[in-house]
């Protein structure tokens, strides 16, 4: 049965909590990491190239682009939109514009843009134009954001590539937009795949998302999304 991220979430949280009010303790909790201090996070990697991609659940996105030599940090947040904020609550309704995504921070002298993309690629659906997998509505679907020209140029040049191998029989519907906005999201969802391995697991499996990429990119790249 396919499995819903934001259904799925809620359990993660509910679950969550109930383990952590069980466990005794004379420190407090770990306070999530404001949008504020993320967005400083970024600004340490200043002198990197960035790079912004939406796959549906970002969750799914870091594991791949954070196994890339040359990638210096992966941050999970909300790209596009009109609203002068997001969060997750809002975005993950539908109604402020924003699609989740990850923003790559990145050495370009080691690893290139094109390898990016080629990444990206085989981690999504490109042909699904209402979301991915298991999870619907805009904020969901795909996109990659440019930040200059050059990026643009390679972003349309790898969609010319994907449509010439005839891997798939829809046309592709991942869209290429300037970059406008990145939230990053709340600290809860960084590195998902590391803190909560077991449910990552589950997830992954649930949503259909893996088994699609083994089955159109190989088990090489479904041990690669995993974080393998």
């Amino acid at each position: 049965m396919l499995m819903n991220r934001h259904a799925f979430t809620l359990a993660v949280v509910v679950s969550t909590f109930l383990i952590s009010s069980c466990t005794p303790s004379n420190e407090l909790p770990e306070e999530e990491m404001t949008q504020q201090s993320m967005v400083e996070a970024l600004q340490t990697y200043e002198a990197d190239s960035i790079a912004t991609f939406a796959g549906g659940c970002f969750w799914c996105m870091e594991p791949s682009f954070e196994a890339l030599e040359g990638v210096t940090e992966v941050i999970s947040g909300y790209a596009g939109g009109t609203e002068a904020r997001a969060n997750y609550a809002e975005v993950s309704s539908g109604a402020t514009g924003h699609r989740e995504a990850v923003q790559v921070s990145y050495d370009s002298q080691v690893v290139s843009y094109e390898t990016l993309l080629d990444t990206y690629w085989r981690q999504i659906d490109p042909t699904d134009p209402t979301g991915q997998f298991a999870d619907r509505g805009f904020q969901y679907t795909t996109a990659i954001f440019y930040h200059d020209e050059a990026q643009q140029a390679l972003a349309l040049e790898s969609v010319e590539s994907l449509e010439e191998m005839e891997k798939f029989e829809d046309p592709i519907a991942t869209v290429i937009d300037p970059f406008t906005t990145f939230f990053p999201a709340e600290e809860f969802h960084q590195d998902f795949y590391k803190k909560s391995a077991d449910y990552y697991e589950q997830y992954a499996e649930g949503s259909g998302r893996k088994g699609f990429i083994e089955e159109n990119w190989a088990k090489e790249a479904a041990l690669e999304f995993s974080g393998r």
